[in-house]
């Protein structure tokens, strides 16, 4: 059976306490491993209905992660994302 596509609009992240210059980088990691993730998924078969009906949602709470100091964009990014495809997925 082939596996919905799945369309995930983020309107708004919000990242209080990090460099303003960091923005972009973090936001492009987020964008990767979502799409990462997805893609394992969608391979697996494992796209499940609580996915579906989770990402109806019109806003998420992925949660709390603890960050490292000076932790890179990219690290931050991959967090942000996990914890976002934990709130879609369970």
């Amino acid at each position: 059976m082939k596996q919905p596509a799945i369309r995930l609009h983020i309107e708004e992240l919000v990242l209080d306490k990090f460099q303003v210059g960091d923005r972009y980088a973090i936001a492009d990691a987020v964008q990767q491993e979502l799409s990462r993730l997805f893609a394992a998924e969608s391979v697996r078969g494992d796209l499940t209905s609580s996915l579906i009906q989770n990402a109806r949602n019109a806003r998420l709470d992925a949660g709390a992660f603890d960050v490292k100091q000076n932790s890179k964009p990219n690290s931050i990014g991959t967090q942000i994302a996990q914890a976002v495809h934990g709130g879609l997925t369970r």
